[in-house]
């Protein structure tokens, strides 16, 4: 199993020492120091770089916040709060995960494993890209670059990669957004015109009022619908021909 080195930072010494032993419990995680304070965190990813950290958002002299902006891309960021009006913030700065306070070994584990998911996903990225860099300019960076949306789930953002999703399934005011890896699907209270606007038109495409597809993870099409594994998704007779279109341009990118 691959192994993320994380970094915990809370100015309530009880708060951290509730994340070491969920930390602790935790095998994918590797634990490399404690602070409180986001000075002296700041001061040792400088020297120690690190893929995760968990931090507190409202701490004095330098904050969650402010701190999430100074540290390297490579290192993610799952915030640990007790006023829910930062969630904004956090997705503005790209945050991985989002845990209110109290915060239980559940809720800590579900933010843990997905960001093993995009972490993992990243390095393995990473690693194809560094392989193909002598192909030139043009290469196969679409391919491999890593995307994702931020939607809002129960109490917190939770981080979506394009490339785990499947399908989404529209309601009124809410979508369900089914996913490749065989999690279970994660439910939004937003508009589906909302998200289709967040999607890239070229991978995603509105097959009907109630549905969005990825283009790459079409099994087959049959009588007027899609298969994508053993779901069954219709086609709208108003969607048709775009689709069709698309389909026959050729531009879709590997699943």
């Amino acid at each position: 199993m691959t192994t993320i080195s994380c970094i915990i930072i809370d100015d309530e010494p009880l708060a951290v020492q509730l994340m070491e032993s969920y930390v602790g419990k935790t095998p994918f995680l590797e634990l490399k120091g404690s602070f409180t304070s986001g000075t002296a965190a700041f001061n040792f990813i400088q020297e120690n770089p690190v893929d995760l950290m968990f931090c507190d958002i409202q701490m004095p002299n330098l904050s969650g916040m402010e701190l999430s902006k100074m540290i390297p891309e490579e290192t993610r960021v799952i915030f640990t709060t007790a006023f829910s009006q930062y969630a904004i913030e956090g997705f503005k700065v790209h945050a991985l995960d989002y845990l209110m306070k109290p915060i239980s070994y559940d809720d800590f584990l579900a933010a843990a494993k997905h960001a093993l998911k995009v972490i993992s996903t990243a390095q393995r990225a990473g690693a194809a890209n560094e392989s193909g860099s002598n192909e030139g300019p043009a290469g196969n960076a679409e391919d491999v670059q890593v995307r994702s949306i931020f939607v809002k789930t129960e109490y917190r953002l939770q981080q979506i990669e394009l490339n785990n999703i499947t399908f989404i399934e529209g309601f009124k005011d809410y979508v369900r957004i089914h996913l490749a890896d065989g999690s279970d699907p994660v439910l939004t209270l937003v508009r589906m015109k909302a998200l289709e606007d967040q999607l890239p038109g070229d991978r995603f495409v509105r097959v009907q009022k109630s549905y969005i597809v990825q283009l790459s993870k079409i099994d087959a099409i049959e009588r007027s619908r899609i298969i994508i594994g053993n779901d069954r998704i219709p086609i709208g007779e108003a969607y048709q021909e775009n689709l069709f279109k698309i389909l026959e341009g050729g531009s879709i990118l590997p699943k």
